[in-house]
């Protein structure tokens, strides 16, 4: 019985809408990891619509929402990270050019995720 409760509260923990989305900082690969493989075992490249997150599954469709100019794009999960505090999201170079924070290196983000 306790197993059957536990799953129905995760069951119903991991529906929870708040948890498909999260603010934080995005941050841009350097050019150095062009060609290295990702977490996922994946050829990383900077042209590429993906991006790393610590938790999320690998294949995990995200909308990223650029909070200084309401640009937005969705990129793939392929890769862990970033591994620095308040960063929530590393993107490829591409993604940051499209979201128009690359001069910058880093903005605020909300990320949502697509189901």
């Amino acid at each position: 019985m306790k197993v059957i409760l536990l799953l129905t509260f995760l069951i119903w923990q991991s529906s929870n809408e708040n948890d498909s989305i999260q603010y934080g900082k995005a941050s841009y690969y350097a050019s150095k990891f062009e060609g290295r493989i990702t977490a996922s075992g994946e050829v990383f490249s900077n042209d590429s619509l993906t991006a790393a997150h610590r938790n999320l599954p690998f294949g995990t469709k995200v909308k990223l929402i650029n909070l200084d100019n309401d640009k937005s794009v969705v990129v793939r999960i392929n890769d862990r990270g970033p591994f620095i505090e308040g960063r929530v999201i590393d993107v490829s170079q591409t993604v940051a050019k499209q979201l128009g924070f690359y001069n910058k290196g880093i903005t605020d983000i909300k990320l949502e995720i697509i189901k």
